[in-house]
């Protein structure tokens, strides 16, 4: 695959998941409680398995979708700008990856105040920012392994 191939379907993961987060977004947890779809059911599954940990009511299923989704976007975007521009040093690409995955969950939870049902929550955004940092932070350590060995 050409770099300007590997360039261009980075950054089409990117946009794809960007996508399924503003997706995501567009719905409230009781939207996705109801019928029988992959999401509603691992959902369940995963509110049951909660519940004795957490206490009955606690939704940790919701903080768990937020930080999982950016651990993946910060994946993503440090992918994206590594193949962009692989001569920038890492730690500012992965800064920048962190840095542009925080703007996108601050956008996500202002998209969130026109979703009925939805609500802006700062918690919400430091956690997609923490995920974001996680995931970048570990691509990070990988690429710098793999180009070391």
């Amino acid at each position: 695959m050409s770099s300007s191939a590997k360039v261009a379907l980075s950054w089409v993961l990117v946009a794809a998941w960007a996508a399924f987060i503003f997706f995501m977004s567009a719905h409230t947890g009781s939207d996705l409680d109801d019928g029988a779809g992959l999401v509603a059911n691992i959902k369940r599954w995963l509110s049951v398995v909660a519940a004795p940990v957490f206490g009955e009511g606690t939704d940790v299923v919701s903080v768990a979708a937020h930080f999982c989704e950016y651990v993946v976007l910060g994946v993503l975007v440090l992918g994206a700008l590594f193949q962009t521009r692989p001569e920038v040093r890492l730690p500012l690409l992965t800064i920048s990856a962190i840095g542009l995955a925080s703007l996108y969950g601050a956008s996500d939870e202002f998209h969130q105040l026109f979703v009925p049902g939805r609500l802006c929550d700062p918690a919400d955004w430091l956690t997609d920012t923490l995920g974001a940092t996680l995931g970048a932070t570990a691509t990070a350590f990988s690429l710098r392994r793999r180009f070391r060995d």
